[in-house]
């Protein structure tokens, strides 16, 4: 498969991107990011330096990905996300200097396999998104969120569960199961966690 980076582009000849990957119009790829196969960067999406990613994510457009983000397998990231990666950002240094680049400890925002970030959704680092699971549009994600979790809201909270198929989830026959009423698969709730029921 071959990679397509259109020319408005700007990606680093440090950056590494796997087979089936597109980055379109104004978007920037920074030194030493890794993009696994069949990625999407969407028109003006920002990859930072040594951010990972990896196969089959897509960062729609305006999306900020900045470093030390990590994106597993199949993350969607929607338009105009922002993942922040500064405890206590400043412009200068109590004196009125500018900061320096290296003068800060970079925190990241990590995101488990199957996950979707709905747009305009701004993750302040350092927060791990679980497995599968989705944050509503316009929300604030201030602390982790469980896998397969349905978060809203300023800050996000939990309000749903929700399945691989990211509709929500309805209660099933037995206590504490939930079951997709898309895929028809059954997941088991226990004390604020969700799992997959056993095959």
């Amino acid at each position: 498969m071959a990679i397509r980076v259109v020319d408005s582009a700007d990606v680093s000849p440090d950056a590494h991107l796997g087979d089936g990957t597109s980055v379109w119009h104004l978007a920037q790829v920074r030194e030493q990011a890794v993009l696994g196969e069949n990625c999407i960067v969407g028109r003006g999406a920002y990859v930072g330096t040594g951010v990972r990613m990896g196969d089959n994510c897509k960062l729609q457009n305006y999306a900020l990905v900045y470093e030390p983000a990590v994106l597993e397998d199949g993350v969607f990231v929607g338009p105009a996300v922002v993942f922040t990666n500064d405890y206590f950002p400043r412009a200068v240094e109590p004196d009125g200097t500018l900061k320096r680049g290296d003068d800060w400890e970079a925190v990241g925002v990590t995101c488990r396999t199957g996950s979707s970030i709905g747009a305009r959704s701004v993750c302040v680092a350092p927060v791990t998104i679980g497995r599968w699971a989705l944050v509503a549009a316009g929300s604030v994600v201030t602390k982790d969120v469980p896998d397969f979790a349905l978060v809203a809201g300023v800050p996000a909270r939990r309000i749903r569960w929700v399945g691989r198929a990211g509709v929500p989830l309805e209660a099933g026959d037995a206590p504490n199961t939930w079951v997709c009423p898309k895929t028809g698969e059954t997941y088991i709730e226990d004390h604020e966690s969700l799992t997959e029921a056993p095959k």
